[in-house]
């Protein structure tokens, strides 16, 4: 068993409430929570100056970025290729034109649209080396995959810097290595608004969590509900009849992209694109009916999980709740969608 520090850093990081777990020597943790900071710099739409706005601003024309933000576009590429489209990072005109222009701690109920003509096209997406090259008439939003891939570079560089184990929570995106508070494994608790305690306690070692939702983040432009979930299908807010998706997987970028795809296929087989994967996932229907993959009860402890959700109006559209450690080891991941 461990005998090394934990220290438990909360804060809020890329438009989410955010944890910190390292088990080892407080400075790693703090140099965790500022590679955060740094790597919101470098990516937010709403940061001025960040990389991903200057790239948004040369669409058409190579923009030399630095290397994790290399990283990033081709991540997302990758992400696009895996979920069979279900993720794009080049939906930013959508997002837009839903109303979403400004972080959402900002936007209000009932924001206007935002003027926008920029198409999709992350299938011409061009990476050469430090350069990087949008499609013109595109643009560039990481969104949740952005969450997802923080979480995977600062839960591997807590590691290398001598951490005996780490926990990044990207606002429900959450990566974990090594060992837990208590010297084992980690167990993230996947939630859902309409229930008070978690739907299932998920063990992982060296993995990651991620949860896309429906629900959180919600207004209404034009008369008209709106959520953060674009289909690039039809660019238009996702109708699926599926409220949330959660899946397990290797990295956090991975769950991200996939629990984005899950939730967009629908009830019917909603697990269709995690074959091949190695990925398991859950996902809840707007009727509250719990459905899970196949191979997630080799996560679940020997424990089921319910086959049915009652919703409670008193949080159908409120913001997500704070994150937090839980009888030691366990990390709820409360899950905010991507920003």
């Amino acid at each position: 068993m461990s005998t090394a520090t934990a220290t438990d850093l909360r804060f809020r990081a890329m438009g989410s409430d955010c944890q910190l777990v390292v088990i080892g020597e407080p400075a790693i943790a703090d140099r965790a929570r500022a590679r955060i900071d740094d790597l919101e710099r470098r990516w937010s739409r709403f940061v001025d100056d960040s990389e991903v706005n200057q790239l948004n601003r040369a669409a058409g024309r190579p923009v030399r970025v630095s290397p994790p933000t290399v990283e990033l576009v081709v991540r997302s590429v990758d992400a696009w290729r895996l979920s069979g489209g279900a993720f794009d990072p080049t939906v930013l005109g959508a997002v837009l034109r839903a109303g979403y222009t400004t972080s959402f701690d900002r936007l209000g109920a009932a924001p206007a649209p935002g003027p926008s003509l920029l198409g999709v096209g992350a299938a011409d997406i061009v990476v050469d080396g430090d350069a990087v090259c949008l499609p013109a008439g595109t643009g560039f939003d990481p969104g949740g995959i952005g969450k997802g891939l923080a979480a995977d570079i600062v839960a591997v560089e807590a590691l290398a810097a001598g951490a005996d184990g780490a926990c990044v929570n990207m606002g429900g995106d959450v990566r974990v290595l090594g060992l837990g508070p208590g010297g084992g494994t980690w167990t993230v608790g996947a939630d859902h608004p309409w229930r008070d305690e978690p739907l299932v306690r998920i063990g992982v070692s060296d993995g990651a969590v991620a949860t896309s939702s429906t629900l959180l983040r919600q207004w209404v432009s034009e008369g008209a509900a709106r959520h953060h979930l674009i289909d690039p299908q039809t660019g238009l807010p996702s109708d699926t009849d599926l409220n949330l998706a959660t899946v397990v997987a290797g990295q956090a970028w991975v769950a991200e992209a996939l629990a984005k795809a899950v939730l967009l296929s629908g009830s019917a087989h909603p697990f269709d694109i995690l074959g091949g994967t190695g990925a398991e996932g859950l996902v809840v229907g707007d009727n509250g009916t719990v459905q899970v993959s196949r191979g997630l009860a080799g996560y679940l402890g020997g424990r089921a999980a319910p086959c049915r959700v009652g919703a409670a109006s008193r949080w159908r559209h409120s913001p997500a709740r704070p994150s937090g450690l839980q009888g030691g080891p366990e990390v709820p991941a409360r899950h905010s969608p991507h920003d």
